[in-house]
């Protein structure tokens, strides 16, 4: 899997039946994780080295765990993790890959992309179910590219495998009944639409740059052939397609004006996987955060503007009523998170999986409920 961000993790709730069983203890893990690679802990957020030369026992262990795997950082620039490092290839958490593959939907002689080799593993999940002749995976780095198909061939399975920009998909092996991708996105490239039979299912992470969160998001395909529409699934955290990785807006010039006042509005908490953290980035258009602890248990939320030079600070205190409010630049970023909140009450607080998203070749719009109720961004 290519791209920035975080691991592949995250259980939600609802999953589906599990049919893949028999397939993942046919095809196990173990034969596509590297012998250098480093075991994330979800409930820290760190990763620790294991090497299979010098621990064995410890590289099995964690190959088997459900845990997910990272084998690449910062795109490969260096090998193994430095200060300040990001993960940007790993083996997905098998719990994710097994829950994913339900989704997917998958039926004998389909044709599927996969958008995000990695390893190769899920390559080969798909490939032992549906046959070689059926899968294509794509991959943006060269190196992880070679290494996939040589641990591919070694273990039997022989996948289309390219090397190339998953966004624009593959069209030589159009159309497809399924595509799938192992990163995550912030817009559904239209090119996997037109490369989709009508009827077809894509199922991807997909999230907004408000936070590093997704979701799991499942379109079908309309029988025009140019439009896709669905619902969100369940909570996931993926590495981002590398040509959709947030870029952090650099802070605005002088010259604005501060503006400074006070809000009684207190918010669900902002957390690594608040539900509530993803569903604010839906009705935030443009909009990236931030959340600053102090020494005195006050915490700052930090909103930045993507389209314009703008910023807000807002503080928050346990047992205070009024909070303070800091806005800067050419959008008051604070009111239009209170907009959101207060339609989001109105709303009846709506979770995740009365969302969905439709695209269309003019580009993708989210909803509530139904596709007739579009999102006030």
């Amino acid at each position: 899997m290519t791209s920035t961000a975080q691991k592949e993790g995250r259980p939600g709730q609802g999953r589906p039946a599990r049919t893949w069983d028999a397939v993942l203890a046919s095809v196990p893990r173990s034969l596509f994780l590297p012998d250098l690679m480093w075991a994330h802990n979800l409930a820290t957020n760190t990763s620790r080295p294991v090497s299979r030369a010098a621990d064995p026992d410890g590289w099995a262990a964690a190959a088997e765990a459900d845990i997910p795997i990272v084998t690449q950082w910062d795109d490969g620039e260096h090998h193994g993790e430095q200060p300040g490092s990001v993960p940007t290839s790993s083996a997905s958490q098998p719990s994710v890959v097994a829950a994913m593959l339900e989704h997917l939907d998958v039926r004998s002689g389909q044709r599927v992309l996969e958008v995000g080799t990695g390893t190769g593993w899920n390559s080969a999940l798909l490939s032992y179910r549906l046959g070689d002749a059926n899968v294509v995976t794509v991959e943006i780095d060269p190196d992880v590219t070679s290494r996939a198909r040589t641990t591919l061939n070694e273990a039997g399975y022989r996948p289309t495998v390219v090397c190339g920009d998953g966004a624009a998909g593959w069209p030589p092996g159009a159309p497809y009944d399924r595509i799938t991708a192992t990163c995550a996105l912030r817009e559904v490239p239209h090119a996997w639409i037109r490369q989709a039979r009508p009827g077809a299912l894509i199922l991807t992470p997909w999230g907004t740059h408000y936070s590093n969160l997704d979701a799991l998001l499942r379109l079908t395909v309309h029988d025009d052939g140019t439009t896709a529409s669905g619902r969100f699934l369940e909570p996931v955290e993926f590495m981002k397609l590398r040509s959709q990785r947030l870029t952090w807006p650099e802070p605005p010039g002088g010259g604005g004006t501060l503006a400074e006042s006070s809000t009684a509005t207190t918010p669900p908490e902002h957390g690594r996987h608040a539900a509530f953290t993803f569903l604010m980035g839906l009705l935030l258009d443009g909009v990236t955060h931030a959340v600053q602890p102090h020494d005195d248990g006050a915490r700052t939320l930090w909103l930045y503007s993507l389209t314009a030079p703008a910023w807000s600070a807002t503080t928050f205190r346990d047992g205070e009523r009024e909070h303070q409010v800091r806005q800067y630049g050419a959008r008051r970023l604070w009111e239009e998170f209170e907009t959101a909140y207060a339609w989001w009450t109105a709303a009846d607080r709506p979770d995740l999986a009365r969302f969905g998203l439709t695209v269309t070749p003019d580009g993708q719009r989210l909803w509530l409920d139904d596709p007739t109720r579009p999102l006030p961004r």
